[in-house]
């Protein structure tokens, strides 16, 4: 998996390619904490190239929106394909995160 990061404001926009599971989860983790630890607590995660979550993902997801949360910040997701959006429904992580169609329309939550 590949992670693209960019700035928009206060928001820290994570574009992710590939997959996210278990042999990827901590790279993304790590990308969260490194951001967190630095002052960081708003985030847009862009899933426009995203082609499979697993549980591994998922926990890392819930863990981000837990520490964010706890500060006062926000995890939003855009661009889920349909495949990845029914695991977020089955999971029951619909109710959990802001789900937009685009990063732009995950902006303005912020």
């Amino acid at each position: 998996m590949k992670i693209q990061e960019s700035k928009s404001g206060s928001v820290i926009i994570l574009e992710l390619n590939g997959r996210l599971d278990a042999s990827t989860s901590g790279i993304l983790e790590k990308k969260l904490m490194d951001s967190l630890d630095g002052g960081e607590k708003f985030f847009i995660l862009d899933f426009n190239q995203l082609d499979y979550i697993s549980s591994a993902g998922l926990r890392v997801l819930l863990m981000a929106a837990k520490k964010t949360n706890g500060i006062g910040g926000k995890v939003a997701l855009s661009c889920l394909k349909e495949h990845v959006k029914e695991v977020f429904d089955i999971a029951g992580f619909t109710a959990i995160f802001p789900i937009c169609f685009t990063q732009e329309d995950a902006a303005k939550l912020f």
